[in-house]
């Protein structure tokens, strides 16, 4: 028996959701929450194999939702399911959730998601897929170097100056300042600061 928590402000939802479910799923009991304190308590006092999350019901606390709600059960599955577009997913997906779905989803998209998280516990449409991957190479322009450049990099981090760094690697100074220029460059900074 899968169980599920829909925690919604909206009736309309939650019984849409739930009749979706119940029509595909066989063998679900799914259970309701109206705002974020009920969801709190019934996870509290339940185990749930997942949490179909609106992110703006009475209550809310938004992306730190995900930290609490793993703090009370820490194998809890989280499907974030809202209005927002695939950016504020990225967000909440890289909080933690195990997927994003829009509110404007399909009855069919609605089911992948729900089953791709119950059996693979994690749902990413192409959608936030391509969002995802951006997102990783922007906030990470660090791997953007190459490995010389790390190098020179971490010790340029440590205080390090060019002469310092010359007579550690064994390299001409005019090379570190070339690279130093690179690093410069790659992570678009213009001081060591």
């Amino acid at each position: 028996m899968k169980k599920i928590l829909i925690a919604d402000d909206h009736q309309v939802i939650r019984a849409g959701i739930s009749w979706i479910l119940e029509s595909e799923i066989e063998n679900v009991k799914i259970d309701f929450a109206d705002d974020y304190f009920l969801t709190k308590e019934l996870i509290s006092n339940n185990t749930f194999d997942l949490l179909i999350l609106d992110l703006d019901m009475p209550g809310s606390i938004y992306k730190n939702m995900i930290k609490e709600l793993r703090i009370i059960q820490k194998t809890l599955k989280i499907l974030i399911f809202s209005v927002y577009d695939e950016n504020i997913g990225v967000q909440y997906i890289m909080e933690g959730a195990n997927g994003y779905l829009s509110k404007n989803s399909s009855e069919k998209e609605i089911i992948i998601a729900v089953k791709s998280i119950l059996d693979y516990d994690y749902y990413y449409s192409p959608q936030l897929m391509s969002k995802l991957g951006k997102q990783i190479n922007s906030a990470n322009p660090v791997s953007k170097l190459s490995e010389r450049e790390l190098e020179i990099f971490n010790l340029l981090v440590e205080g390090n100056g060019n002469l310092e760094i010359s007579n550690l690697l064994n390299i001409k100074m005019s090379t570190i300042s070339t690279y130093k220029k690179r690093i410069f460059e790659k992570l678009n900074v213009k001081t060591i600061v």
